[in-house]
């Protein structure tokens, strides 16, 4: 894939999104434009139905726009096929989601290993170490054949993040991420996201209803019927 490193990480012109048709039409994301640069932390706000989960899905190539242009590292991503959106997920971009999708029965250690798994180009030997080195990153030293069952719902999320960022991705997407976590965890979730996002400059844009998660993140975008309704920077954010 030609990415430009010099283009902006994404690029939202004009997103539609439909479902159904006729009377039955709903209107998900309507004429959208999101602008993200590389290291920016990027809150999406929005009461239930405003579009921001289906935004964050068509930014995970997760789904596809009806109409308009998302361009990532300017290579205009809409004409790509199932498979090349698939091969964009694998090495540019890293999800972690409210429930964690841990498999329960599997160690902290093997679950993180499991997106370079699927890569298929590294040697058993370098996916344990890279494994290793993201969950020291996340705080699990110690922790790191423990199985899911044996781990605080903090800890999962942890593990969660550690597989999201195994591969280096350029684009963290996270869906609620603390939505299933007390307030200490919470806050400690959300630490370490502000510490990742500043340290090794990866990109997050995380979904949530709660304004004080929000706060964490530099820029806060608001939904409302399927458009942005606001776009707000805190001072001294990446612009």
């Amino acid at each position: 894939m030609d990415l430009d490193r010099n283009s902006p990480l994404v690029e939202l012109t004009g997103i539609t999104k439909f479902y159904g048709s006729g009377d039955a039409e709903v209107r998900a994301l309507d004429g959208v434009g999101l602008r993200i640069v590389a290291g920016e932390f990027l809150a999406v706000m929005g009461p239930s139905g405003s579009g921001k989960s289906t935004c964050l899905n068509i930014l995970g190539c997760l789904d596809t726009p009806t109409q308009g242009s998302y361009r990532f590292r300017g290579l205009e991503l809409t004409g790509l096929s199932h498979n090349q959106r698939a091969l964009l997920r694998r090495h540019y971009l890293g999800f972690v989601f409210q429930g964690f999708n841990l498999l329960r029965r599997t160690t902290a250690l093997e679950n993180v290993e499991l997106p370079l798994v699927y890569r298929g180009d590294l040697p058993p030997a370098e996916r344990h170490r890279m494994a290793l080195k993201a969950l020291h990153e996340v705080g699990l030293q110690g922790r790191e054949h423990h199985t899911s069952a044996e781990l605080s719902g903090g800890q999962q999320q942890r593990v969660a993040i550690a597989r999201a960022i195994v591969t280096g991705p350029a684009l963290l997407l996270a869906d609620e991420p603390t939505g299933n976590l007390d307030t200490v965890r919470s806050r400690e979730i959300m630490e370490l996201l502000t510490g990742l996002n500043r340290a090794s400059g990866i990109t997050i844009v995380m979904v949530t209803h709660e304004a004080d998660i929000a706060a964490y993140a530099g820029r806060q975008v608001r939904f409302l019927d399927g458009r942005v309704a606001s776009d707000e920077r805190r001072a001294g954010a990446a612009s």
